[in-house]
């Protein structure tokens, strides 16, 4: 049989709080470590313990990184509660290694796929009289086992355990030796290798494997973040648990001891978004890191900030909603949401992520942009970005870089001033001057307010006043694109007939979307958003293009829905390829809808 080399797909089943993630996640990074383009998707319960957890590692040499979707070559069986959903969720022809020290109730086997049973409870009776090192070990067990099924080296793993356990040199010696046991019982009992395997290679230069909560903290702390205000939240919590930890170690002055930083956590959402505006209107740097339900108690707040003019970072990593809904599943439902917050005619800056990379760049940038505007800026992750690990580069930062604060007046400029006016246009822009407290003994001082003024912040409610000031906030609205990341675009010398619209996670799925939509006969180009308001090439690009489909992960079509308001595009240019179940999009998926909707629209023309 012809051998399948890096290009496989294997999931465990398990349950949830019996440390298989530690296990799992070595497992992914072996194959990193081994130059092999990698991509892991955890998909848990948003209960504590006991419910069924998936982790789905997908190997490619093409470097496709999005999920593949459909069934498992390989599925690793140590849940007997989801036993029977797992055995029909392997690929025809593929594996199933399961724990043998029962028997499998034959009603649920398949003839199509192999079995390969190992008794791993009972080998980790005799090995271990602790429960609970029966139970972590068995993870490792079966980790030791793939090793030899797939030919991944075991030096990695060995030097996985070691980094892992590092100063905790007593725990490497038995983990190492739970890796030898489940090795040496595959090599004696199954043959080894299975049809498909690893072969090193050298991919992964300059390419790190990091979860997108861990970048977009980092990102706020190289941003000049100092003050965050939070409520906890699923898929956001380690945003803020990480910047704190990150903060321990480098925002602690070593002369005194003293914190350069403040965390507060809130009562609840609304309020954290106030402490932030609090924080910036006193001139720092400030945060906020949420979800769905989050961005919904917050959006007071965010009107505030819009027409106040206060700038601020707000972290969205999006989930399953409405309402509740799916904490631990993935969407980009929040577009429109975000993007209009509050009552009024109201406007955000929104800034889309496609990898933890981004997730830095664009949150150190988002703090940038704030300042530059006078206005909250909204980063619109995921936690299929946030809360998984992925294949992506190296962060860098440019150690001399200087943060851009915007309009700001010193004292010297505002005694050059007859009279400071905090809502008065000068340059034409829609951008005004701001003043931080105490900058001046006498001059430069406001008072803060929700309620219409005029230009030199005093209260009125004459109609021509509001006007002019909402008129101006459209006009700075539209120069924010000056200050955005310009969308990526790819084309080829001729413009194809289709055009491919995309943002955020669903990154990871289109260049494999577009390899097979290529192996059909079809032809594409693409563009993927990275903020809104959108740049004229956005525009450009729909027009260029007899049919543009606008790929992303909500049931409406939020970002189709944007792009048709905002550059007052016809609905009927631009078709929504929609997925919505909660998991991760797929290439599969991609290609398979744009082939049925041209195939229709072949029927219905041939039929007309």
């Amino acid at each position: 049989m012809n051998q399948k080399i890096n290009d496989f797909v294997v999931r465990f089943a398990n349950t949830n709080g019996t440390g298989s993630a530690s296990a799992n996640n070595m497992f992914a990074k072996a194959i990193f470590r081994m130059g092999i383009p990698v991509s892991a998707k955890n998909i848990f319960p948003s209960n504590i313990q006991g419910m069924p957890t998936w982790y789905e590692v997908r190997v490619s040499d093409k470097g496709y990184l999005g999920r593949r979707g459909g069934r498992a070559d390989l599925l690793v069986a140590m849940n007997a509660q989801s036993l029977t959903a797992d055995i029909q969720s392997v690929e025809s022809g593929g594996y199933l290694f399961y724990d043998s020290s029962k028997p499998l109730d034959e009603a649920v086997l398949r003839d199509d796929i192999h079995m390969l049973g190992m008794p791993i409870s009972m080998i980790c009776v005799k090995e271990y009289s602790d429960p609970r090192q029966r139970q972590l070990f068995k993870n490792v067990i079966y980790i030791g086992a793939l090793a030899a099924l797939l030919e991944i080296e075991f030096q990695v793993l060995k030097d996985l355990i070691s980094d892992q356990f590092k100063g905790k040199e007593k725990l490497i010696t038995p983990n190492i030796h739970a890796l030898e046991i489940g090795f040496q019982f595959a090599t004696s009992h199954f043959e080894c290798p299975l049809p498909f395997r690893v072969e090193r290679r050298e991919f992964n230069r300059g390419k790190i494997m990091m979860d997108g909560n861990t970048a977009t903290a980092l990102g706020a702390l190289y941003g000049g973040a100092t003050v965050v205000g939070w409520y906890p939240i699923t898929p956001s919590t380690s945003v803020v648990e990480k910047f704190a930890a990150y903060c321990q170690r480098l925002r602690i002055d070593p002369a005194s001891g003293n914190k350069n930083f403040a965390i507060v956590q809130a009562e609840d959402e609304l309020a954290a978004m106030g402490m932030v505006l609090g924080a910036t209107w006193n001139g720092a740097r400030a945060f906020t890191a949420t979800s769905g339900p989050g961005v919904s108690l917050m959006t007071e707040f965010l009107g505030l900030g819009y027409f106040a003019e206060l700038p601020a970072v707000l972290i969205n990593v999006q989930r399953a909603g409405p309402s509740t809904g799916m904490p631990t599943r993935t969407q980009q439902a929040d577009l429109v949401a975000c993007a209009y917050a509050s009552h009024g005619d109201t406007k955000h800056v929104l800034l889309f992520p496609a990898d933890p990379e981004e997730c830095f760049s664009l949150t150190a940038r988002a703090f940038d942009i704030a300042d530059q505007l006078q206005t909250p800026v909204i980063l619109m992750s995921d936690l299929e970005i946030g809360m998984n690990d992925h294949l992506c580069c190296e962060l860098e930062w440019q150690d001399d870089y200087q943060y851009q604060r915007g309009k700001v007046l010193s004292a010297a400029e505002l005694d050059e001033l007859e009279r400071y006016g905090r809502y008065l246009d000068v340059d034409g822009d829609g951008i005004c001057y701001r003043v931080l407290p105490g900058e001046h003994p006498q001059k430069g001082a406001f008072f803060t307010r929700g309620t219409s003024r005029d230009r030199f912040a005093v209260y009125t409610e004459k109609g021509d006043e509001y006007v002019q000031n909402m008129n101006r906030l459209a006009e700075k609205f539209r120069t924010a694109v000056r200050y955005l990341p310009r969308p990526e675009c790819r084309e080829g010398d001729k413009s194809a007939a289709i055009g491919l619209i995309y943002y955020g996670s669903t990154t990871a799925a289109i260049e494999e979307a577009q390899d097979l939509l290529r192996d059909q006969g079809l032809s594409s180009d693409c563009l993927r958003i990275r903020a809104f308001p959108f740049h004229s090439e956005v525009q450009d690009f729909i027009e260029r293009h007899q049919q543009v489909f606008v790929i992303e992960q909500n049931r409406d079509g939020q970002m189709r829905t944007l792009l048709t308001m905002e550059l007052e595009q016809d609905p009927q240019q631009l078709q929504s390829v929609l997925h919505f179940d909660g998991l991760p999009i797929s290439g599969r998926f991609i290609a398979a809808e744009i082939v049925a909707r041209l195939a229709r629209e072949a029927q219905t023309q041939e039929a007309g």
